[in-house]
């Protein structure tokens, strides 16, 4: 027997009776972005890498450790795409979409690729939505955003919600803040973990992320971005929680928060789920004025985020739940034609129409009915006749079939 094959680690297939699931979160995001005005952007797959060395930032771990890349024929370093926001920047760049009316407003759905480790709701394939707002600094666009991700998120009934909210400054405060924040880690080197003294030159900032206690223990008297935040940062975070005080949205002022990506500046946030423990977070995001232009664009200002899809699901807890047919078309052999053409005639009246395709007698084709949860089933006769069975009751009556398809729509 030839060796059997499984999905590669990390990845997943997503079956009929959990597409379901998948769909719905897709059309409930489809109709809260179509009443904000957010058009669809899809983007490739794969991306020269320079894109995310530039845009996400080389001493990131998505960068360094998680990336997939590979040399493809031509010698080109190429990278399946591990985040959406670099690709849909250079979209922007490359159309040239600075030229349409700013706000350009965008949202993207698929598949992303990060070698990291897989654990519940976490994998190296994975799905995410996005939207972004690209081509305004006002707090309006990041209050908007923050209120779709919280309208979207309620929508789909994720309980136990927390939206933590936080300010990066601007990038010339961050990088006087990231000074201070490297004088004092130094102070305290000794105490911190291996990764974070590594890391204090390139990213001072991931020391707030750390899990080791030690590191964990210096960090709580460490100065905060949000303790300096001055000026036009002040005025802006100000007038972000203004905005969501009036929408009605709940949120906590976290100072520790930082993002995994190099490119935020400013408003940071962070919707967490407290069902799916230390690994929380469902969606995140904030504001990245200087993306753009690193990309080789005009100076554009831009926010967004993004929710992870399995994040999502696994917060829900929705049982998979197999397709039903509306109607199942059950005829012995000498009906098969007419049962085919029945099916496609229901079909293009906008029902669910199934029929036997692996030549099951009468009794077979009554339990595949079963199996696939018709909520109907028509009985052709060899004399031309035919019958409708109610599948959960079990009462039949006669049916017209010159009338069949405007009563089974009925």
């Amino acid at each position: 027997m030839a060796e059997r094959f499984q999905a590669p680690r990390g990845t997943f297939d997503v079956l009929p009776a959990e597409s379901a699931a998948h769909a719905r979160v897709y059309a409930e995001a489809s109709e809260v972005f179509a009443r904000a005005g957010y058009g669809r952007i899809e983007t490739p797959v794969f991306e020269d890498t320079e894109l995310f060395e530039r845009g996400v930032g080389a001493s990131t771990d998505v960068v360094q450790k998680e990336m997939f890349t590979f040399s493809d024929q031509g010698g080109r370093r190429i990278t399946l795409r591990p985040e959406a926001t670099a690709s849909i920047c250079r979209a922007y760049i490359e159309h040239g979409m600075q030229t349409l009316p700013q706000p350009v407003k965008l949202w993207w759905y698929g598949p992303l690729f990060r070698h990291e480790r897989p654990q519940a709701g976490r994998f190296r394939q994975f799905t995410q939505l996005d939207a972004e707002a690209i081509g305004s600094d006002s707090p309006l666009v990041d209050a908007e955003l923050i209120v779709m991700l919280d309208e979207l998120l309620h929508g789909l009934g994720v309980p136990a919600l927390e939206l933590r909210l936080g300010s990066l400054g601007s990038v010339d405060a961050r990088a006087a803040y990231r000074d201070e924040l490297r004088a004092y880690l130094r102070e305290h080197e000794s105490e911190l973990s291996k990764d974070v003294r590594d890391r204090i030159d390139e990213n001072p900032l991931r020391a707030f992320d750390a899990k080791d206690s030690g590191t964990q223990a210096v960090m709580a008297d460490a100065p905060t971005m949000l303790e300096r935040l001055a000026g036009d940062d002040a005025e802006q975070f100000a007038a972000v929680r203004e905005l969501l005080d009036q929408a009605g949205v709940e949120y906590t002022v976290d100072p520790t928060m930082v993002r995994g990506l190099d490119y935020y500046t400013r408003t940071i946030f962070e919707f967490h789920c407290d069902r799916l423990g230390a690994q929380s977070q469902v969606a995140g995001g904030g504001r990245y004025d200087g993306l753009i232009e690193l990309l080789g664009g005009p100076p554009t200002p831009a926010t967004g985020w993004a929710a992870g899809i399995e994040r999502i699901l696994l917060a829900l807890e929705e049982p998979a739940i197999e397709p039903a047919a509306d109607v199942f078309v059950a005829a012995p052999d000498g009906q098969r034609q007419r049962a085919f053409a029945l099916v496609r005639e229901l079909r293009r009246a906008g029902l669910r129409a199934e029929l036997d395709l692996a030549g099951r007698a009468i009794k077979g084709q009554m339990r595949q009915a079963d199996r696939v949860g018709a909520l109907r089933t028509v009985i052709l006769d060899e004399d031309g006749s035919a019958q409708v069975r109610d599948m959960q009751s079990g009462e039949q009556r006669e049916l017209d079939l010159a009338r069949a398809v405007e009563e089974l729509a009925a």
